[in-house]
């Protein structure tokens, strides 16, 4: 936003239909919304929908709505940074941020850091991520194989008890062709 536009939005701060109006053009105009709207369940919402780093702006209570952080980690998987540590518990709020950003395993609990699903959905498209998974995943074949498929580099962080598995070795190393 420019400095004349956000200008406009702090001077309708308190004014909901004109807040509504702002967030729909650019979430991230929650911003300079007033408290009290930036706790107002349906100007939350929009603006997510249109940048889901709009949560940021968010009251604390929205930042634990469900509902509000599906709408957002849909648009940016990252800001469940900004959930409650509630929200980062849940299995389908994690999930679906893992999909769109494997980063998010960073902020995931210490439980779907250990859930298979949560774990595949993250290396799937950020191999690397690897490193925040529990021991015992990182000693699972099956992740193992996702992550290091997707970047080889993930390797260094696989279990050291799996690392001369055959099928991961053909991976890292495939055989030559004849």
């Amino acid at each position: 936003m420019e400095e004349s536009e956000i200008e406009e939005v702090k001077k309708y701060s308190n004014d909901r239909e004109k807040i509504i109006e702002f967030v729909k053009k650019d979430g991230l105009a929650l911003e300079w919304a007033s408290d009290e709207l930036r706790n107002d369940k349906e100007i939350v919402m929009e603006a997510v929908k249109n940048d889901g780093g709009a949560l940021e702006f968010a009251s604390k209570e929205l930042k634990n709505d469900k509902d509000i952080l599906l709408a957002a980690v849909e648009i940016k998987g990252w800001v469940l940074c900004y959930a409650s540590e509630e929200l980062q518990d849940d299995k389908d709020v994690v999930l679906k941020a893992a999909n769109r950003d494997g980063q998010i395993l960073y902020y995931a609990s210490p439980k779907l850091r250990d859930d298979k699903d949560v774990v595949l959905a993250a290396v799937s498209n950020k191999a690397i991520i690897l490193k925040y998974a529990s021991h015992r995943l990182r000693a699972d074949k099956d992740v193992a194989i996702a992550a290091i498929k997707q970047n080889k580099n993930s390797f260094s962080y696989i279990a050291d008890e799996i690392k001369n598995d055959e099928d991961i070795q053909n991976i890292m190393n495939p055989p030559a062709e004849e």
